[in-house]
């Protein structure tokens, strides 16, 4: 496969390395500088591209879908805090017949641990005696706050649960790649459900999977969705 990566940063290069590693063809890199706006995304530029991989801005999202859509490009959306433009996102898929899968995130074990949360609200969420609680830590140069991740987590969580009050706690400090604790206390004990990243890889790991997935498919998919028919997980 042939990719294009829409942000160069962190991520951006982790997601090179690992394409790289598994014998892909890497056709452009643009970072902020090179694509403020999505004007460096053409079909020119686009040709011969299976599926573009972006890790951006937040800010940077919408311009950049709306350009490779243009360009006729399936691709991964791995940059969160972009909710509110949803219904957007979905007429641009819908208009040019592109694929695209997006996530809270693309991490395996993140998928996995969304799996385990959801089981387990269902389970102690019809027990009254315990009360749930969600809190996470990330880099001090995250931008979103609650993160995605957390907000994806406590969707899961919230139609197990006596009281759908669930606040999230934010932490942003020093480089914490993320950690996210889910926990259920009572009187008695507490429980507690914790995924903690040690570096960034199983991000871009499963960026990877998600193109490999997307490539020749048209519509709108959440990763979590496709994690679970790749997984096998009913």
């Amino acid at each position: 496969m042939r990719i294009a990566l829409l942000g160069y940063g962190k991520m951006g290069k982790l997601v090179e390395m690992i394409a790289l590693r598994e014998g892909w063809e890497i056709g452009i890199k643009l970072d902020m500088t090179d694509n403020p706006d999505g004007s460096g995304i053409t079909r020119e530029s686009m040709a011969g591209i299976d599926a573009a991989i972006e890790f951006s801005q937040p800010e940077a999202v919408l311009p950049n879908i709306e350009a490779t859509a243009r360009a006729g490009v399936n691709m991964v959306v791995g940059t969160t805090g972009w909710s509110d433009k949803r219904s957007e996102v979905e007429r641009i898929v819908s208009e040019s017949g592109i694929g695209l899968v997006y996530g809270a995130n693309f991490s395996v074990g993140m998928n996995l641990f969304f799996e385990v949360v959801a089981h387990s609200a269902r389970l102690i969420g019809m027990l009254p005696q315990y009360d749930a609680y969600l809190s996470e830590e990330h880099h001090r140069t995250k931008k979103d706050a609650p993160s995605g991740t957390a907000l994806n987590i406590l969707d899961l969580m919230r139609p197990h649960l006596a009281s759908p009050n669930l606040s999230i706690a934010c932490v942003r400090a020093g480089s914490i790649p993320g950690t996210h604790v889910v926990g259920f206390d009572s009187e008695a004990d507490t429980i507690i459900l914790e995924h903690r990243a040690r570096n960034r890889q199983g991000f871009a790991e499963g960026a990877i999977m998600a193109a490999r997935w997307i490539a020749g498919k048209k519509g709108l998919y959440d990763f979590r969705r496709v994690f679970r028919e790749i997984a096998g997980i009913k």
